[in-house]
């Protein structure tokens, strides 16, 4: 193994034991709110999560709690449909070097009047990505956050997601990818696994959680719990 090789997975592997230890080990922890499983419930029908409140934390919040200056991209599917996310490429939580996307609840007429005065399009695998005005990157840190989409920057064993989350209501093995998405309605969260890459951990509101889980199901096999 090179000398290359071998600080690579020397790092992750200490990224992996940071995680760990960070809720198993007494003493000095980071904070709560750093770590992906600790999940909060302000109301019955919602999440909070990474000191974030979906649907209720704007933009600027988000911001001011990861401590990084977000970066708007509007996208348009082949199909005409329309999103809007926010880019957080280098985060720091729990000592781990992580990526968070989120998606913003913007009206749908405001989208569009968005798209039409885009500074800038670049073709994508799947559609098309607007460059957005200085005033609508102002307007979108206004508004709040629709879904948070966190992906550590290490591959984690699934025991610890089975010891911090429990076992999944359901879990969904995509045909195509053979990803496979273990699901909790009450958290409103979709921890997607396998194929050997990093896990992906998305929270919405468990309002929005049936949304979120029909595209999953028209395009994978369920496997009952």
């Amino acid at each position: 193994m090179s000398t290359e090789s071998k600080i690579y997975w020397g790092v992750g592997l200490f990224s992996v034991v940071v995680i760990i230890g960070s809720f198993l080990i007494p003493g000095d922890r980071p904070d709560r709110d750093d770590l992906p499983w600790h999940i909060e419930h302000p109301t019955p029908e919602s999440v909070k999560v990474f000191g974030l409140t979906i649907g209720v934390s704007t933009t600027a919040e988000a911001e001011r709690r990861f401590k990084e200056k977000a970066e708007p991209s509007l996208f348009k599917s082949p199909d005409g449909k329309m999103g809007m996310e926010v880019f957080f490429e280098q985060i720091n939580l729990a000592g781990l070097r992580s990526r968070v996307v989120l998606t913003v609840a913007v009206p749908e007429e405001e989208l569009h009047t968005m798209y039409e005065r885009g500074l800038r399009m670049a073709a994508t695998g799947g559609g098309k990505k607007i460059t957005l005005t200085p005033e609508d990157v102002e307007r979108i840190r206004t508004l709040p956050i629709s879904s948070l989409t966190y992906m550590p920057g290490v591959r984690v064993e699934e025991t610890l997601f089975l010891k911090r989350f429990g076992k999944p209501a359901q879990i969904i093995k995509e045909t195509k990818t053979g990803a496979t998405h273990w699901l909790y309605p009450q958290n409103g969260l979709d921890l997607t696994l396998g194929g050997g890459e990093k896990p992906v951990l998305q929270y919405v509101s468990p309002l929005a959680f049936e949304t979120l889980v029909k595209p999953l199901q028209a395009n994978g096999a369920v496997i009952t719990q």
